[in-house]
Order: structure tokens, then sequence, then C-alpha cells
């Protein structure tokens, strides 16, 4: 349910999209050092955006280093790194860990499970450290496991579940930008979860899977699912504008405004080549 928080490349400036790509691969970078492989295969765009836009608001002290990987083995590039950065990579590796009993327990794959024996041990001190966010997650999980079980057809009841999820994530700490940071990962949260939920609906319903859209009886549910995402967005962007951010700006703007909808061209045009719409 993630990789949907993503820059749009050809619209931004060479420079910013290196700087990008620094605050990616420092996230990387630190998921490696504190949890090894099993944490960087769980990098994604929406924890870099994560890392992006709470570095812009907080301003921590962030180091510039340049490093190699597997990927560039043979040359070195930059990197950013900070405590927020190490914020985001517990919050993915949690995540992650919560998405394999969730997996497990609706659609009881083992696979999930056993991964989830990988991951238990530092998820445990994970939960005690964050215990907020946790907890948080935790009934998030819970009440959209609810909402499925019970065929919720209200789309504003069960994207609101995820939308809380992301939300406690954006809550770096509780202070005078609480408010505005739990209104914009909200509602990306609930675009995130819709996104997703549009882009799974025909494999849902071969699966005979819980979708929401399935249960909404729309004859045009391209166009429907696109104005229920402008309308997330709007909020989301609407909320943003609101904050003193000065760093990062063009980067962020690039993404809230343009990169987020590059997924929804990417399954929209998907779905209108195979004509399954």
């Amino acid at each position: 349910m993630f990789g949907y928080v993503m820059v749009n490349k050809p619209e931004l400036k060479i420079k910013d999209f290196e700087r990008y790509q620094s605050y990616y691969c420092g996230l990387c970078k630190t998921l490696k050092k504190s949890y090894g492989k099993r944490g960087q295969i769980t990098l994604t765009y929406d924890m870099t955006f994560l890392v992006l836009f709470l570095t812009a608001l907080y301003e921590p002290q962030t180091y510039i280093k340049k490093v190699s990987c597997m990927v560039h083995p043979f040359t070195k590039h930059i990197i950013r790194v900070n405590a927020i950065s190490e914020y985001a990579a517990d919050m993915n590796f949690l995540l992650t860990y919560y998405k394999f009993l969730d997996d497990w327990k609706d659609d009881k794959s083992i696979k999930s499970l056993l991964a989830s024996f990988a991951y238990r041990k530092k998820c445990n001190h994970l939960e005690a450290k964050y215990e907020r966010q946790s907890k948080v997650v935790r009934n998030a999980l819970q009440d959209l496991f609810e909402c499925e079980k019970r065929q919720e057809s209200n789309i504003d009841v069960v994207s609101r579940c995820f939308g809380e999820l992301i939300a406690e994530l954006f809550v770096y700490k509780k202070d005078e930008w609480e408010k505005s940071l739990r209104k914009i990962g909200f509602y990306l949260g609930k675009f995130i979860y819709l996104l997703d939920a549009y882009d799974d609906l025909e494999e849902d319903k071969k699966k005979n899977h819980y979708n929401p859209f399935l249960l909404q009886g729309e004859t045009n549910l391209p166009e429907y699912c696109k104005n229920i995402l402008i309308l997330m967005m709007a909020e989301c962007a609407k909320e943003f504008e609101k904050l003193p951010i000065i760093e990062e700006t063009d980067i962020l703007r690039n993404i809230i405004y343009s990169g987020v909808w590059m997924k929804y061209e990417q399954v929209n045009h998907r779905k209108e080549t195979k004509n399954d719409i």
C-alpha cells in the first residue's frame, strides 16, 4: 500500500532531483545501518517524502556524506541524513512488521507470518520507544480489518482508518505544528489508501476480495475515483501551504501537486490499455 508518493522527475530541475535522491539514499543507508538488509528492502518513496517534509519544517542538523553502495559500487554519491532519517527508518520497519501481521490476519499468508518473525524482536523495542505511534497504527489496522470484515461501503469511513494511521506518523513530536501535520498526514493517507484500492480493483474483483470501490455501484469509476483523490490532495496542499517551510519547497510542491498523480496516470493508463473498466 506504499509507493504512491513520488516525484515527477521530468518536471524537476536536475539539482533538485539530485537533492531528493540524496534524502532517498540517506534513508536507505539509515535503514541498512539500523536493520541491515531487512531494513533496506522496506525502503519507500513515501517515507522519503516524510523525511524531506519534516526536515524542511524542523530544519534539524543534517549531515552530508559521499558514499558508495551496491547500486553505485564504483562512484560515490551524496547522501543526507539526520535525526528524522532515523525516525522514518524506525517507522518504515515497524510498518513492515505490522503489514506482515495484517497479511497473515487477512489472507492467512504463511509467508507473511514467517517473515514477521524476522522483524518481531526489533519491533518489540520500537513499540516501546514509539508507544504513541504503535498504539495508533495497531488500532487503525484493526479498524481497517473490521471495515473489510463487515464489507463497509462508505469510502470515507474505510479510508479514514488509513488516514489516521499516516497522520500519527507525521506527528514527529507534539508541538505547535501537530494540528497541521495531522491534517496533511490524514488526507495523504486517505489518498494512498484509495489509490491503492483503485489500483487493485480488477484483481480484487477476480479474487472476490474486499474493495470499497466494488460496493459503490458507479458506472464511471475512473472519474468517480479521480474526483475523490483531487479532494484529498486539495486538503493536503491547503494545509501544507500554511506551514513556514522555506527549504525544499520546489521538491515538496512537485510531489504534492504533480508527483502523486504520476502513479494515478500509470494505473489509469494500464486500465485503459487492458480495457478492464
